[in-house]
């Protein structure tokens, strides 16, 4: 039996919901991806972006806490995490979104289906 990506350090069992909705539905095959191809795949299927979420999947994907992640190698992160927002094929966030979003208070995630 294949193991579920919240087997995989940092990730939770609500990332087994996410990721299953990308078409990632086990540990093996979010490695055969890697971090940013399957980020990519969260944002296209409507996941709403987080830097923290991000970085800590590219930190999980190594073995590593979360909170590893400083100076340097955290602000390269973040032009990853930025690129693949801007190219992301996700609708654009409404205005309604935008406000909660800025007031920090977190988006509902979208209902696909």
């Amino acid at each position: 039996m294949a193991e579920p990506v919240s087997s995989i350090r940092n990730l939770g069992p609500a990332s087994d919901k996410s990721f299953a909705r990308a078409g990632i539905n086990n540990a093996e095959a979010l490695r055969e991806l890697g971090a940013d191809a399957a980020y990519a795949k969260l944002l296209n299927t409507g996941t709403q972006p987080h830097f923290i979420g991000y970085y800590a999947l590219v930190m999980g994907l190594q073995g590593r806490p979360w909170n590893d992640c400083q100076g340097d190698e955290k602000t390269a992160l973040r032009a990853k995490f930025d690129n693949m927002k801007a190219n992301s094929h996700a609708a654009p966030l409404s205005d309604l979104e935008k406000a909660l979003d800025a007031l920090g208070v977190g988006l509902p995630p979208k209902n696909t289906g």
